[in-house]
């Protein structure tokens, strides 16, 4: 959009709106990185609590089941706490809590779609880390880290890491929009209605059945939230 020209020297202004524009984008992208960030290390100790209490009470599955259960009714809609994820969870702590007492770098910058592929491909940890970190570096989106990783790109130039805790993935990569509209980072970021909102909406909702019941036959309930489409005609 050209800015209207209210400045004698318009270079000067439009050099201000380019720097101010990269600010934001820089201050954006570090937020989601930030975002990211705690969403893989909640799983981490997830994953951490779920192995800790199997081992301390002999618990098999059936912990994770009722876990996956309780926490989609309590967060509904969230695509985190499905029973496939918490056990990657699970796998995600066992395969890495051998050499690490927290998630290592740079794999806790990882979307976790691509964590997740780089657990169910590669068996040794410093092969994983060696594909986490040039992810970040090449910007790859899940695809090419998948193909690079069936083509063992590791075996050919070997796992040597080095700025091991200063590499961060490029704002402009494939694998900064993938971290954008990763479906479990969105749902991380908007984890549900504020519960006071959500509270009123339940009161709300019996109120209004109560008072439909009342009314007799001729209404209906049809839902919460429920869309209508089409359009109003007025008598």
């Amino acid at each position: 959009m050209k800015p209207v020209k209210i400045f004698k020297n318009e270079a000067d202004y439009i050099k201000l709106l380019g720097e101010i524009r990269i600010n934001i984008e820089k201050s954006r992208h570090k937020a989601q990185l930030s975002a990211n960030k705690a969403m893989i290390s909640l799983y981490w100790e997830i994953g951490k609590k779920i192995i800790a209490v199997q081992k301390r009470k002999g618990w098999g599955s059936s912990v994770v089941e009722q876990l996956s259960r309780d926490l989609c009714s309590e967060y509904s809609g969230m695509k985190g706490f499905s029973r496939t994820n918490l056990f990657a969870m699970r796998q995600f702590y066992s395969f890495y809590s051998t050499n690490f007492r927290k998630v290592p770098q740079p794999v806790g910058l990882l979307p976790w779609g691509h964590i997740r592929v780089i657990l169910g491909k590669v068996k040794e940890v410093s092969v994983s880390l060696f594909y986490a970190k040039e992810t970040i570096e090449n910007g790859w989106s899940r695809n090419i880290l998948t193909l690079q990783i069936e083509k063992k790109l590791h075996s050919r130039v070997g796992t040597a890491l080095t700025n091991f805790d200063k590499i961060l993935p490029l704002p402009d990569s494939e694998l900064a929009q993938q971290t954008i509209k990763d479906p479990y980072l969105f749902d991380f970021v908007t984890i549900g209605k504020d519960p006071w909102e959500r509270d009123i909406e339940l009161q709300l909702t019996e109120h209004i059945t109560k008072f439909l019941l009342e009314l007799g036959k001729g209404f209906a309930f049809v839902g919460r939230q429920y869309p209508i489409t089409g359009k109003l005609k007025l008598l």
